[in-house]
């Protein structure tokens, strides 16, 4: 009889675990890709067009590939693409602040 009801809420359980796990997969990244468009435009301020355009060139690339993916609705590999953007637009941000001079100010 315990047996029987210890299997019950096992399966139950699991069931929760399962269901939870597909619904995390199922909501569309919305805040990594507004991180990785923001991360760009930081980017972009500093000048990583003309210092680092390898690497803006790739966060845009990731970028573009994760909105067509999320109009695809495949969710888990526009999330992945929008966390590539993210880091190519930081790394190109941190590119082009390397390639500042010292003592100069980009923001005028």
């Amino acid at each position: 009889m315990q047996s029987t009801v210890i299997k019950s809420l096992l399966k139950v359980l699991l069931l929760t675990i399962a269901i939870i796990a597909a619904g995390c997969e199922t909501a569309p990244p919305v805040q990594e890709m507004s991180d990785a468009r923001q991360a760009i435009a930081v980017a972009r301020e500093a000048g990583a067009a003309e210092r680092a355009a390898i690497h803006l060139k790739a966060a845009e690339y990731y970028l573009e590939s994760a909105e067509k993916k999320l109009s695809d609705h495949q969710y888990a590999q526009a999330r992945y693409d929008a966390k590539q953007a993210k880091m190519k637009a930081l790394d190109a941000l941190k590119a082009a602040e390397a390639g500042m001079e010292p003592g100069t100010d980009d923001t005028q």
